[in-house]
């Protein structure tokens, strides 16, 4: 049988599911059915309701009703799923599976453990990441899709310049007050007593666990100081290699058996005892107890006038602010470029750059330079790293850049960033209303009068 064949046949099967209503009964009530046929694929009702309860738990809004707007979505994604069947375009396993156990880990941080994650799905975990291994399957190969149809859009300044030229003033993004920060942090000095007493705390609670006093799981439950871990009893989840610190990798990833813990591990966190729950391919799944060396009220009030005293110098200009970062900041991640901050945040469109808004930078940072002025040098103060360390730091605040409408000079990558996004958007629209009228379509008629962003789904 060719591929259009097939394509009828299970448009066929579709019909007969929509055209019964159900594909299973109780007395009264329908448990699911299918709502839309979009080319030979069936959307449904459990896969609306999933969508919404998975959208729900991570803050998604709707601007219309979600059982209109969650179908089309869905029917959209179909489009763009059948598109990848015919050009062949395909995810890698490995990536499907990285995304289902962060998304599994979101989860049970969410909701506050795995068992009340089963409870509020009312499925055990690997039916969890079964259905989620389908779903994120299917959202990365549209993705994959939507590039390969869009492709690499080129602008060229004169591009930009006539965008920002032809759009109207007040459609002109505001571009928040930005600000480039410069830090030096230092790690106060940790007594090797301090040492040896979170060694030997971590040590009695291998001696509790191999004498079967205790489950790994509830010590670290109860003290882990990886507190976002510590609440699924240490588990990470299955993680890559590169996915950890290479000191704890190395050592997760040499372990055989699930009933024997590791030797004590020292990262850039802490100190770890490590236990293999499972290992999967190139992806290992275990559990650990992080506890950090604390710092003494005494080596904080040192480190303080240390850093005072360098700023003090600094002020003086002694020396500069970036040979001060270089030479004697601890931290490996600013020091190499004069302690200049990155932007950290994930979600800003600023991520990597220098550049900050005020809510991505540390907390304690940005209470510290939201009164400075430019070139001004801060008094020494505490902060927590990014590796949950207490350390003490210093900064400089070297360019604000106030709130404004964006203006071809100061915001040109933003507005960049805007025509090549309208483009893309352009082109993606123009290929599902085009798609749609080449794809066979069925919607149940309960759907029908819903306000579609598409109304090509009706014919």
């Amino acid at each position: 049988m060719n591929m259009s064949g097939k394509i009828r046949l299970m448009t066929l099967i579709c019909l007969l599911f929509v055209q019964f209503g159900a594909y299973a009964q109780s007395e009264n009530n329908v448990v699911d059915e299918v709502i839309w046929v979009v080319g030979d694929q069936a959307i449904l009702k459990s896969d609306v309701e999933a969508e919404r309860i998975r959208a729900q738990m991570e803050g998604q809004r709707w601007t219309g009703d979600p059982y209109c707007v969650i179908p089309e979505q869905l029917a959209v994604q179909k489009l763009f799923l059948h598109q990848a069947a015919i050009d062949s375009v395909e995810v890698s396993e490995s990536e499907i599976m990285s995304q289902v156990e962060q998304q599994m880990n979101y989860y049970v941080q969410q909701i506050g453990s795995k068992e009340k994650m089963e409870e509020y799905f009312n499925k055990n975990s690997s039916q969890i990441r079964e259905q989620l291994h389908d779903t994120l399957k299917d959202q990365l190969t549209m993705q994959s899709m939507q590039r390969k149809l869009v492709g690499d859009i080129k602008l060229t300044p004169a591009d930009v310049r006539r965008y920002f030229k032809d759009i109207p003033q007040d459609s002109l993004p505001y571009i928040p007050t930005q600000i480039e920060v410069q830090i030096i942090t230092q790690e106060p000095k940790i007594p090797q007593e301090e040492i040896n007493r979170v060694k030997n705390q971590l040590r009695e609670y291998t001696e509790q666990v191999n004498e079967g006093k205790i489950q790994f799981s509830t010590l670290a439950l109860l003290y882990s100081e990886d507190t976002a871990s510590a609440r699924q009893g240490g588990e990470f989840g299955f993680m890559g290699r590169g996915e950890l610190v290479s000191e704890y990798a190395n050592v997760a990833f040499n372990l055989t058996d699930p009933k024997k813990i590791s030797k004590i591990v020292e990262s850039e966190y802490g100190f770890h005892i490590i236990q293999l729950i499972e290992k999967r391919g190139d992806r290992v799944n275990s559990r650990h107890i992080l506890l950090k060396p604390h710092v003494s009220e005494e080596e904080l009030m040192a480190g303080l006038q240390r850093l005072d005293s360098i700023a003090n110098d600094i002020r003086a200009e002694k020396f500069s602010f970036d040979e001060a970062a270089t030479y004697l900041s601890s931290d490996k991640d600013t020091r190499n470029n004069h302690g200049l901050l990155p932007n950290s945040n994930k979600n800003s469109s600023l991520y990597g750059t220098a550049r900050s808004e005020m809510q991505d930078l540390p907390q304690e940072v940005a209470k510290v330079v939201n009164n400075m002025k430019v070139g001004d040098v801060s008094d020494a103060f505490t902060m927590i790293n990014s590796k949950g360390k207490e350390v003490v730091a210093i900064v400089k605040l070297r360019n604000r850049i106030e709130g404004h409408k964006a203006t071809i000079t100061d915001d040109y990558q933003k507005l960049k960033d805007m025509v090549v996004a309208k483009r893309r958007d352009e082109k993606l629209d123009k290929w599902i209303r085009d798609k749609q009228r080449t794809t066979y379509i069925r919607v149940n008629p309960e759907w029908v009068k819903c306000d579609f962003q598409y109304p090509g789904w009706i014919k």
